[in-house]
């Protein structure tokens, strides 16, 4: 067992959060990194013992077009401002990972520089892909390399160049020694050289035992990437897709399968994949934009935070805030916060609450950090599993439906079971429980031991006032939600009218999801560096085939 096994993330952009200037000037620094320090106690509330906090290092714009790896942005601070965040966190027991962008750099890095002056006498002109002496670019420099996404702000670096493979290790190492963080995130790990990856994780495993490697992928098999010899997780893009359509197309198949997919990719055991899972990011809208039903924000996180893998979650939308992709900018994902504005959130604000009982639950639940995954219950609108950790057996029922919905699941070895979120409690009767579910709503039930007392809902929500309920229920719905209940005849009907869909609509509405997340993939990767014209998302869009959606995919390596 890892720190990173019982991890709950907080990510954070802090270019965007803490409203930097979309340029470096490369003048003095600023000391804008301090104004992160009062979230650490947020994070703590939220019950987040770890952070991704990227990119850091100096650079020319939006952070990924690196100039020097060993300075914290001067828009940002320097070193001794981040020594001491990095100190703080750990404190207040939470783990610290970086953004490492180590598949290219920006053109202002130094050997990068030194090639424009010195061409082909430059001692570092094997330091990137393909530099060609005969061609030119858009900067006029006179010669041509290979770059990240067709964007030659960001030149990609000859990792299979053993100095260059040394200088990056040499970095990892100067981040553990100056600022003890305890892992990184690879920006663009699935374009990544692997024997250069094993070179990094031969790194990580000398610098600091548990030191974690998780990379950024979009598709493919994750097994790729997350082995003994590579790195330890990667971004569950698959899931992200998943459970945003899941919900907008009421087809909890689309995520039940997702789910399935995956976890039989881990060799069907809970230790065999441990996904970085999240619902948005710098990269992609806002879960609350993204959803069309905005209920839908509780049934979404309480799968974020129960299935198998990591939880994170990015930073402000836990107070349900918006961020929509533009056409030629992501600002509007990595907005500035201040944290007058949210210091109250979590007793104010009932989807920080939920977030914060969540965070508390999945801390405090063995289960949901090592426990085995078994589907118990799946139609379109409702889906139960279990998750299960030697004695203990936690289930998890979620409803997109906008009615009510009855469940019968079984019980295990145990007598009874309490909703961590409501304070509900269901008896077993002959092995097993019956549990009504709200409209838009999601349950994590806890085994209790006979004569076991119910844990009061404040318990399970930090700083939160006693509540009978994170939801902030009508009292109505609340009355109708009554555990081990039978639903009425109205609410059975809508509960089982979704019957399971034929074997040919299940591919078909696979096939479909499969084609949109990778168009989305596609055009996060073009959109990340650069403006997406309407020319270019349309080419996407009316690119409806699988393989050639795949090998587009491809090209960006």
């Amino acid at each position: 067992m890892a720190w990173y096994d019982e991890a709950v993330f907080y990510h954070i952009y802090p270019l965007g959060m803490l409203d930097a200037p979309r340029e470096n000037s490369y003048g003095e620094p600023v000391h804008r990194l301090p104004a992160l320090h009062p979230w650490i106690g947020h994070l703590q509330r939220l019950g987040v013992n770890a952070l991704y906090i990227g990119p850091l290092f100096e650079s020319v714009g939006h952070g990924y077009e690196t100039t020097d790896y060993k300075k914290l942005d001067s828009r940002l601070g320097d070193n001794e401002d981040l020594k001491n965040f990095v100190a703080k966190c750990h404190d207040a027991g939470i783990r610290v990972i970086l953004d490492g962008v180590f598949n290219h750099t920006g053109r202002d890095f130094f050997a990068f520089q030194d090639i424009r002056r010195n061409r082909e006498n430059s001692p570092y002109r094997d330091w990137y892909c393909n530099v060609n002496f005969w061609g030119n670019n858009e900067y006029n420099d006179g010669f041509s390399y290979d770059n990240w996404g067709g964007y030659n702000l960001l030149a990609k670096l000859n990792q299979r160049n053993p100095a260059v493979r040394d200088y990056i290790c040499d970095v990892i190492r100067f981040w553990v020694s100056e600022f003890d963080i305890d892992g990184i995130r690879l920006d663009a790990a699935d374009v990544l050289d692997f024997d250069f990856m094993k070179a990094l994780r031969h790194v990580a495993d000398e610098v600091k035992p548990q030191f974690w490697l998780m990379g950024e992928v979009i598709h493919g098999d994750y097994t790729r990437w997350v082995n003994e010899g590579t790195l330890h997780s990667v971004t569950n893009y698959h899931l992200h897709k998943a459970l945003y359509s899941g919900h907008n197309d009421h087809n909890y198949f689309e995520i039940a399968h997702t789910v399935k997919r995956l976890y039989g990719m881990g060799g069907n055991r809970p230790d065999g994949l441990k996904l970085y899972n999240f619902v948005d990011n710098h990269d992609v809208e806002r879960i609350y934009t993204k959803l069309n039903n905005k209920a839908h924000f509780a049934p979404v996180h309480v799968l974020l935070y129960t299935l198998p893998g990591v939880p994170s979650i990015y930073y402000g939308s836990e107070f349900g805030i918006e961020g929509k992709k533009e056409k030629f900018s992501d600002a509007s994902l990595r907005p500035a916060l201040r944290y007058e504005d949210y210091a109250n959130a979590v007793t104010d604000n009932p989807m920080t609450r939920l977030i914060a009982a969540l965070g508390k639950v999945r801390r405090q639940t063995g289960a949901l950090s090592y426990g085995d995954y078994c589907e118990l219950t799946l139609t379109n609108r409702q889906y139960a599993f279990s998750r299960t950790a030697g004695e203990e057996t936690v289930l998890v029922t979620v409803n997109n439906d906008e009615n009510s919905a009855s469940l019968t699941l079984p019980a295990g070895s145990h007598a009874a079971y309490v909703g961590a979120l409501s304070g509900m409690r269901a008896a077993a009767d002959n092995g097993n429980i019956t549990v009504t579910l709200p409209g838009c709503s999601g349950e994590i039930w806890l085994p209790l031991g006979h004569g076991e007392e119910t844990p009061a809902i404040n318990d399970a929500t930090p700083d939160a006032e006693t509540d009978a309920s994170v939801y902030d229920a009508d009292p109505e719905a609340e009355a109708d939600a009554s555990v081990g209940g039978a639903a009425s005849e109205a609410e059975t009907n809508a509960s089982s009218s979704d019957s399971a869909p034929t074997r040919a609509a299940l591919e078909e509405a696979f096939e479909k999801g499969r084609i949109a997340g990778l168009q989305e993939a596609i055009l996060a990767i073009m959109s990340k560096n650069g403006p997406v014209t309407d020319q270019m998302r349309r080419d996407v869009t009316d690119n409806v085939y699988p393989d050639s959606l795949l090998n587009w995919v491809k090209s960006f390596r």
